[in-house]
């Protein structure tokens, strides 16, 4: 991969892992309830399906996804109703007092696969990466090392905006310690809106 291409990718890898979406409003939900360190695992998780999407990219099957409408709007609807589950959850989790020195306990676990869940039954992603990733591969080229380059950069750009989110998050924190039914109100109305947007959304 030329360096003029890889410049623009990173542009765009940018741009697109600052828009915030799904993965964003995880990320800040688990900040503020556990504290940074243990966000990790939920941005882990994150990179996981950003991976993931790649390889099926680049087996071919994203324009599989792509061309089958069925098999879309299974996706789309699972990944919906899943959000909007998460979203029902986090309006009945019951307010914890966060004090500054303890963040409340969450399974790691659990957190790396929601995340891994969030961003994988989101059919949207796939098919504009199967879009957005070809443009920047020269056939010419062997492809395994193109789509590492690119594989490399999403995860560390990705993983650098999710870490800015969870920081800025916990700026938010000592507001939210106040309020701790509004938090979960709040984070549990975006996922519900996050659920929404996809399940409206056309490829």
């Amino acid at each position: 991969m030329e360096l003029n291409t890889w410049l623009a990718f990173l542009a765009a890898t940018i741009i697109i892992s600052v828009t915030p979406g799904a993965g964003a409003v995880n990320t800040m939900a688990t900040a503020i309830r556990s504290g940074l360190i243990k966000t990790l695992p939920s941005i882990m998780g994150l990179q996981v399906a950003l991976i993931l999407f790649l390889i099926v990219v680049a087996a071919g099957l994203g324009a599989i996804l792509a061309a089958s409408e069925t098999l879309f709007t299974v996706i789309k609807w699972v990944g919906a109703i899943y959000l909007i589950f998460l979203g029902i959850m986090k309006w009945r989790e019951v307010a914890q007092e966060l004090s500054s020195g303890s963040p409340s306990n969450i399974s790691q676990r659990k957190s790396f696969a929601s995340a891994i869940l969030v961003n994988l039954t989101n059919p949207k992603a796939i098919v504009f990466q199967a879009a957005f990733l070809p443009q920047f591969i020269d056939p010419a080229l062997t492809l395994w090392p193109q789509y590492l380059i690119m594989g490399v950069t999403m995860v560390i750009v990705d993983s650098l905006v999710m870490v800015g989110y969870a920081s800025f998050a916990l700026k938010l924190r000592p507001i939210m310690r106040k309020y701790g039914k509004l938090q979960n109100r709040l984070f549990g109305s975006l996922f519900i809106a996050c659920g929404g947007l996809l399940a409206a959304s056309q490829r």
